[in-house]
């Protein structure tokens, strides 16, 4: 075109905004602004809607600025779009605050706004803005149960979904449905599931292949295994997903034997299919049978997705070698596969449990200062602190706190390792009481195992024994073992008698407990005690566990 205006702008920036191509709208947007040629309210309307969806929120601050500097920004058109971005980049105050300098607010803005409250998990803020509402169509009821799906309120959502059907006098639509399904799944609720079915069938939406999926899903986290059979077997076999839903549900409900049978039934299989029954194996602890299962899923030429891989790479991890690591790892690299915090995290771990510090470092450093998670971040952590490392791991989360990611209760667990492996007791402590104080993270018994370890190892036996009694939870074990194999090492016998009392008492049969309390007795001299306790090993059959690390049981439970 020999000349363009904002006319011809416009109709270009909509057409890319509206086929899936963002930033090239807003490299358009910024050509004409160079061009000199002054946008219109559905310029800027098309523009934010581009930033919003690129979640580009600089850029869009800078198209707001475009707007007020035009006036346009008093346009509902316009301000509304504002608020979607806004919201959609979790800067609700601001959203808010544009939605309250609106004049003329119609229902798509009260909508956007109430989304944003919903999908940030805000149910109360999201309920109160709704109660305010002039109108509300399925868009506004849809919206307000998803929020409170999101933020944990089963009850409240279908409270919500009463009143609407009382309000509304239409049928729920399939998206609804799955969600609220779903959330019952999630719960266990089969009551208020089974309600929820019946409506399915009596509108006749269960022909629908992802309502059929979700409620085999449902029936299968209910542990309802004949319901969920029964419904595959009334549902229509050509839709894959509800085999692969009955297939992902024998896997949960352990029943990897009954997911293989139905994976070998199959007369078609998609990606799902193989990734789900990969998972299941590695997370039945039969890494073997998945690397074997990813071979043959190669062989029928089906490509592997996040999921797939993330798997394998923790069966490599588990009981594969290093070189299939590194034939994964340059997989990932030559089909340009995108390094996902996971996947990263994936790696880290896998050339960790392998020994191969220096390759875990390198792919951390690859990705380091783009992270949004802390995932990659605790896969070296615990590495680190795993393999003799300590001084590095701790630099490392010092090094997480200078950015905006949070440290959460995994990360904990490696920072603690390593002031256990490098008997670091006050900086241990110190980490431990920031949890809950700095961080709101409550300790779990992970947590309180390494305090236990570091403790122990310290020769701290009375400050250990109160921590086991301080815990909000019944110490197990292998935190009752710590302790009984501390006081031997430091020559305890009063606080070893205690902990081979409580040993006895979780397990009768632990035999490692009772070994370890004769050989204190035989290091104290107490020569009789020794004789009663051997004796008694000897009229009993005590179970001996298979010898490993106290922390890399810690890690791995």
């Amino acid at each position: 075109m020999p000349d363009r205006d904002c006319v011809s702008f416009t109709t270009i920036i909509m057409g890319l905004a509206q086929s899936g191509r963002p930033g090239q709208a807003l490299i358009l947007f910024r050509d004409m602004v160079v061009d000199g040629v002054v946008p219109n309210e559905v310029t800027l309307a098309s523009v934010i809607s581009a930033c919003a969806n690129l979640r580009a929120f600089l850029e869009g601050r800078i198209v707001h600025g475009v707007a007020k500097k035009c006036g346009l920004d008093a346009f509902v058109l316009v301000s509304t779009n504002l608020v979607h971005l806004y919201a959609t980049c979790s800067e609700l105050d601001e959203a808010r605050a544009i939605f309250q300098g609106t004049l003329t607010r119609n229902a798509v803005t009260w909508n956007a706004m109430l989304n944003g409250y919903a999908k940030a998990g805000r149910a109360d803020d999201a309920r109160e803005l709704f109660d305010e509402m002039p109108e509300r169509d399925l868009v506004s009821w849809s919206t307000m149960i998803d929020g409170y799906l999101r933020a944990d309120q089963l009850k409240e959502a279908l409270f919500a979904f009463c009143e609407m059907r009382q309000d509304l006098y239409v049928s729920p639509n399939e998206v609804m449905l799955v969600n609220l399904v779903s959330g019952c799944g999630q719960v266990a609720a089969l009551r208020e599931g089974q309600q929820l079915h019946a409506m399915i069938v009596k509108t006749g939406l269960d022909c629908h292949a992802f309502l059929q999926s979700t409620v085999i899903h449902f029936y299968m986290d209910c542990q309802q295994i004949e319901l969920a059979c029964l419904q595959f077997n009334l549902g229509n076999k050509e839709n894959i997903s509800s085999w692969n839903a009955l297939m992902a549900g024998f896997v949960r409900n352990g029943m990897i034997d009954s997911a293989r049978r139905l994976f070998d039934e199959m007369t078609e299989r998609d990606v799902v299919s193989w990734s789900t029954l990969i998972t299941g194996y590695v997370h039945h602890g039969r890494s073997s049978h998945a690397l074997d299962l990813f071979d043959e899923m190669g062989m029928a030429g089906v490509e592997p997705n996040e999921i797939t891989l993330l798997g394998v790479l923790s069966a490599v991890a588990s009981s594969g070698t290093l070189e299939q690591g590194e034939w994964i790892h340059n997989y990932i690299h030559v089909s340009s596969i995108p390094l996902t915090d996971n996947l990263t995290a994936g790696l880290i771990d896998m050339y960790a449990k392998h020994g191969s510090i220096e390759n875990a470092m390198q792919v951390f450093d690859l990705v380091r200062h783009h992270t949004k998670s802390v995932s990659p971040w605790n896969a070296v952590i615990c590495g680190l602190a795993m393999h003799g490392h300590e001084s590095m791991s701790l630099q490392v989360f010092n090094d997480l706190l200078k950015t905006r990611i949070k440290p959460n209760s995994i990360t904990f667990i490696g920072v603690l390792t390593a002031c256990c492996h490098a008997g670091l007791v006050m900086e241990g402590r110190r980490h431990f009481e920031s949890m809950k104080s700095k961080y709101g993270i409550e300790p779990n018994i992970k947590h309180y195992g390494c305090m236990v370890d570091l403790l122990g190892r310290a020769g701290c036996l009375e400050e250990t024994e109160q921590v086991i009694e301080s815990m909000p939870m019944e110490a197990d074990v292998v935190i009752w073992g710590s302790l009984l194999a501390a006081c031997r090492i430091h020559g305890d016998v009063k606080i070893g008698e205690r902990a081979a009392e409580r040993l006895a008492r979780l397990d009768g049969k632990h035999g490692a407990g009772r070994v370890l309390l004769s050989n204190i007795y035989a290091n104290a001299g107490r020569w009789a005690d020794v004789f009663l306790v051997r004796r008694a090993m000897q009229r009993s059959r005590f179970n001996r566990e298979p010898g490993c690390s106290e922390l890399h049981s810690f890690i791995d439970r």
